[in-house]
């Protein structure tokens, strides 16, 4: 596995969590970062990308305003943090990576065939 997503568990509606995304082996600060997620029976879905140098960021609509990506690369880390939760954020979240230039990669970031690396997830449950 070359990206490991962590930090998620139980939370409840309307509180806080901060996911992280590491690599062992490979250096994050080359590569455009995004999160996807899965819900139970539903597509995976765009959540948030940032670009390699920081210079970009964007969200879907229905986190914008509450999620904000962020990345360190110092800790060879992405991150994403979730305010005000809600049920339906509920879902498997996993962290990916792109090489591609800036210009495909923002034409494309919510396409999950622009990211060539893709980690294992890790579930977030939001309680009513």
């Amino acid at each position: 596995v070359q990206l490991q997503a962590s930090g998620g568990g139980v939370v409840q509606a309307g509180n806080s969590m901060r996911l992280s995304c590491t690599s062992s082996g490979r250096t994050l600060s080359s590569y455009h970062m995004g999160w996807f997620r899965q819900a139970p029976d539903k597509e995976r879905e765009f959540v948030a990308g940032i670009s390699r140098g920081s210079t970009r960021t964007d969200y879907d609509d229905s986190v914008k305003g509450r999620f904000t990506i962020s990345r360190s690369n110092t800790k060879n880390t992405v991150y994403l943090e979730m305010n005000s939760l809600k049920p339906e954020d509920t879902a498997v979240y996993s962290c990916v990576a792109s090489s591609t230039v800036y210009s495909n990669w923002y034409q494309n970031l919510r396409d999950p065939d622009v990211y060539a690396l893709h980690g294992r997830g890790t579930l977030v449950t939001v309680s009513s």
